[in-house]
């Protein structure tokens, strides 16, 4: 049951260009067509299978360790360059996202600035989309370049222009980004200590730091001698399979089993390490680029709504929240509850709010 039940282990997640691929080991068939090639003793003798077991049985022996060593090695470098690049992406995210966050915090309050102040935020806001988005398909292999952005509508056409040819489109945006908090400190359209400011240059340096990071591993895959041999390898280890299992099998089922499930095992495990060498590629099992750009559009319109920029009202009162109480309840039962109180369905008491108080054995609800 769940995401990893039993019908987890039968599903398929393949590119299309990998399933052929997949359909020629025909291993089996050969292993079957071989077994009874070699009931004739003079044609295994002939071929050499029947010492497979003497020291040339343990010579493969040897060139199956190598093979298996060189088969992990590759999918643990594999795995971990797809993991590298989730962590890069997800890290960048986080430094840019809190960068906004500081510089919306600091915005200047004062009602004769207001209008200038929207115009500024609602500026910064479409760059901060655009500069995750451009980030997202510099270091994409995707075809479709097209991403979801806050829309841009009155941006300069003659800037958008430059961006569109630009080498490292992030680059262009992350410098216009800098430029626009540079002057909306100047003229006190925010008003953030020098601190903090370099902070949030720090930040907005540092997830570029972290895109570069993650567009080495475009630039810079697995070693061409490391994928040829194992390639070659694996070529050689599907001839000696199949001569192995069409000569000790007891029947041409056997033999067919034997094969294809040897065979196929090591090339699916070379196949899953080609696919995750590369995450940043539109295939099925590659980082989901088109949702993380998504995401972070979502997280910048929530923080621009006047709810996430204006702190909420406290209702303070010293009896009650002088003694820190705490309580297991969700946000919808306590909104759920406050409703029915202003209804009129329960009673207005504060003990209504309670839910279930954690704290000292035998405590009671106040």
């Amino acid at each position: 049951a769940g995401k990893w039940g039993i019908t987890f282990a039968f599903s398929l997640k393949v590119p299309s260009s990998q399933e052929p691929a997949c359909s020629r080991h025909s291993a089996g068939l050969l292993a079957v067509a071989l077994f009874f090639f070699f009931q004739d003793p003079e044609w295994k003798n002939w071929f050499g299978v029947s010492s497979l077991h003497g020291s040339k049985g343990n010579v493969l022996a040897g060139f199956y360790t190598i093979l298996g060593f060189l088969i992990v090695f590759r999918s643990q470098q594999a795995y971990a360059r797809w993991w590298e690049g989730a962590s890069l992406l997800q890290q960048m995210r986080g430094e840019w996202f809190n960068a906004f966050s500081s510089v919306l915090a600091f915005s200047n309050a004062s009602p004769e600035r207001a209008a200038e102040v929207e115009k500024f935020q609602h500026l910064l806001v479409r760059l901060m989309s655009m500069l995750y988005g451009s980030a997202l398909t510099d270091v994409s292999e995707l075809d479709d370049t097209s991403m979801e952005f806050l829309d841009f509508t009155g941006l300069s056409d003659t800037s958008l222009s430059f961006l569109k040819d630009a080498h490292f489109k992030s680059e262009v945006v992350l410098q216009w980004i800098q430029k626009l908090i540079a002057e909306g400190a100047a003229s006190d359209i925010i008003k953030i200590a020098p601190p903090i400011l370099s902070r949030v240059y720090n930040q907005l340096g540092n997830g570029i730091v972290l895109l570069n990071n993650a567009q080495k591993l475009n630039e810079f895959p697995v070693p061409f001698p490391v994928a040829q041999v194992l390639v070659f390898m694996l070529m050689l280890h599907w001839i000696f399979t199949v001569l192995v299992c069409a000569s000790t099998a007891d029947s041409p089922v056997y033999a067919f089993f034997e094969a294809f499930v040897v065979v196929i095992i090591y090339w699916s495990v070379h196949y899953i390490a080609e696919e995750l060498e590369q995450p940043f590629g539109s295939d099925p099992n590659d980082l989901p680029i088109a949702e993380m750009q998504f995401d972070m559009n979502r997280s910048l319109q929530d923080l621009m709504s006047a709810e996430a920029r204006d702190v909420p009202s406290f209702d303070f009162d010293r009896d009650w929240h002088g003694q820190l109480e705490t309580k297991v309840i969700s946000l919808d039962v306590h909104l759920t509850r406050v409703r029915k109180m202003v209804t009129g369905e329960i009673a207005p008491t504060r003990q209504t709010l309670i839910g279930k108080t954690s704290g000292k054995p035998g405590a009671k609800p106040r």
